[in-house]
């Protein structure tokens, strides 16, 4: 199993991958027994529960890897090792003034040549994002996978942390009064989204985190996995 904490870093280390804030809705701020993404539904209208804790997730083009055997072109007729990463799943603990993330994932290896053991390594990134773009956070790891001598797969469950602000994931009161405040049917704004309000929907993103994981791919592979 392999470990990582995440330490901040430049934008300049950042993964050349394009990362994406999910779409947000009206939002409503309920105990914790909730679940996020839940609907809601009241006197005041239907709503989505929000949780202040990061959304775990893969960037696209970002979960698969290939390696090349080091004669011929890089195409399928010389793949070496190729993998996968799946079964991503986050816990949060809420420490007062920090959202602690940890998440688990499964990496699948497949390999064309069983004929000797063999250990690969893979780099993999984990990062905090915030307001779907910016990251706050982030660490390089390594994904150990060992092929038993005439097997051609190899598996590894990976666990990885990330620590966001607990302020910084909290929407200011004055953004959370008017997601919240009652819209009487007929009313002038009972229609109106109010994250169509350039201020509101900043202030939502920006207390938006994202825990992100994904292969450390080469401009490469990240060429090969988008035209594949």
């Amino acid at each position: 199993m392999t470990t990582g904490n995440i330490v901040s870093r430049s934008a300049k280390d950042r993964p050349p991958v394009n990362l994406r804030l999910a779409a947000l809705l009206p939002l409503l701020l309920l105990s914790a027994c909730r679940t996020s993404g839940d609907l809601v539904e009241d006197q005041r209208g239907v709503y989505a529960v929000r949780n202040a804790c990061p959304v775990a997730g893969i960037p696209a083009a970002t979960g698969d890897i290939t390696l090349f055997g080091p004669a011929g072109p890089a195409d399928s007729r010389s793949i070496d090792v190729t993998a996968s990463i799946s079964e991503v799943q986050a816990t949060c603990l809420d420490s007062g003034t920090e959202l602690v993330s940890t998440a688990t994932f499964l990496v699948l290896g497949l390999r064309t040549d069983a004929t000797q053991a063999r250990q690969v390594v893979l780099p993999y990134f984990d990062v905090a994002l915030q307001g779907g773009q910016t990251v706050v956070a982030k660490q390089v790891g390594q994904i150990v996978l060992d092929f038993p001598a005439g097997s051609l797969r190899a598996s590894a469950r990976v666990r990885a942390t990330v620590r966001v602000s607990r302020a910084a994931a909290t929407l200011p009161e004055n953004v959370r009064r008017e997601l919240t405040r009652e819209r009487k049917p007929g009313g002038a704004d009972a229609a109106v989204d109010p994250l169509s309000d350039p201020a509101i929907r900043s202030a939502v993103a920006l207390a938006t985190f994202e825990h992100l994981i994904g292969f450390q791919l080469s401009e490469d592979q990240l060429r090969y996995n988008a035209t594949r």
